[in-house]
């Protein structure tokens, strides 16, 4: 259908020191999550502050880290949750997407997290997984619990300024990254097991209509967190395949970034001097690699808000 994309190959930015590495405790999120393998670390949820600093998450064992523009790292906070996704807000504070508590809040200079939305109406998330930041102040993030093709119930909500909670769509077999596009009228959703992106349009009062495939991927376990640069390209890391995709705003294949090392390619993140250069997530091995785009738009930071 399209040509071969041009073959990248990512180098190591970062990666976890030992000493960071948890080898002696019981994840139940490992354990239901990666088959009892263990999981000294499954890192997530790549965001850049305003100082240049990338933050991730550590899912199984609640704790978020800063990596500094050396690659190296400091562990800013730790509690008892399972944290999957983070995006900073324009006050600086950082939101979180927590598989077991919903959506937390995190001061970056004192380390304090607090709950932010536990429950929707009453009722407990799946699983939050990752959550983006519309220009005017809108979170929209993704439910996705342990949802998929034998059960498709997964959402994509929408938390508005005013405080109402919205579910933008409903019936998605894996719900995970997403992005607005250029214009903010339409979600772009990574739905990992029915192994696409879909793009989810909205009517002017927020509501999903004429929601199709935008992209159709094949292999490893599908999309995972994906990135948006300012000419709508869209940076798909595909989790269980060892790469990551750079897709052109029309959908056409355009680069394939394989990773140095591991296949969870889970997440990535446009940083660097010039914004050309993607960080991209192998959760397993705790590394951040890195690679250039030779033609790639700068970064697209809606998702912090204004």
């Amino acid at each position: 259908m399209f040509a071969p994309p041009v073959r990248l190959t990512a180098e190591v930015f970062a990666r976890l020191p030992d000493e960071f590495m948890v080898r002696d405790r019981h994840s139940t999120w490992a354990h239901a999550q990666l088959h009892g393998a263990p999981a000294p670390v499954f890192l997530e949820g790549p965001s850049f502050d305003r100082e240049g600093n990338l933050w991730v998450v550590d899912i199984p064992w609640g704790r978020i880290f800063k990596i500094d523009p050396q690659g190296r790292f400091t562990l800013v906070a730790q509690y008892d949750g399972e944290p999957n996704g983070l995006k900073f807000h324009a006050d600086g504070r950082a939101f979180i997407a927590d598989y077991r508590r919903g959506i937390m809040v995190l001061d970056p200079a004192t380390g304090k997290i607090e709950p932010y939305l536990e429950r929707a109406r009453l009722e407990r998330f799946k699983g939050c997984n990752d959550l983006f930041f519309a220009s005017n102040g809108d979170l929209y993030f993704t439910d996705q619990g342990q949802t998929g093709l034998h059960d498709p119930s997964g959402r994509l909500f929408r938390l508005r300024t005013s405080g109402q909670l919205d579910c933008v769509l409903a019936g998605i077999p894996s719900p995970n990254g997403l992005v607005l596009n250029l214009d903010e009228t339409a979600v772009l959703l990574a739905v990992t097991r029915d192994n696409a992106i879909w793009r989810v349009p909205m009517m002017s009062d927020g509501t999903a209509t004429k929601v199709g495939v935008y992209i159709r991927m094949s292999g490893g376990g599908g999309p995972d967190g994906i990135a948006l640069d300012n000419t709508g390209g869209l940076a798909v890391c595909h989790v269980g395949f060892g790469a990551t995709w750079i897709f052109s705003p029309k959908g056409e294949p355009l680069y394939r970034i394989d990773s140095p090392e591991g296949l969870y390619t889970t997440n990535c993140a446009y940083g660097g001097a010039d914004g050309r250069r993607l960080f991209i997530v192998e959760s397993r091995s705790g590394c951040i690699s890195t690679a250039e785009l030779p033609e790639a738009g700068r970064p697209m930071y809606s998702h912090t808000s204004p």
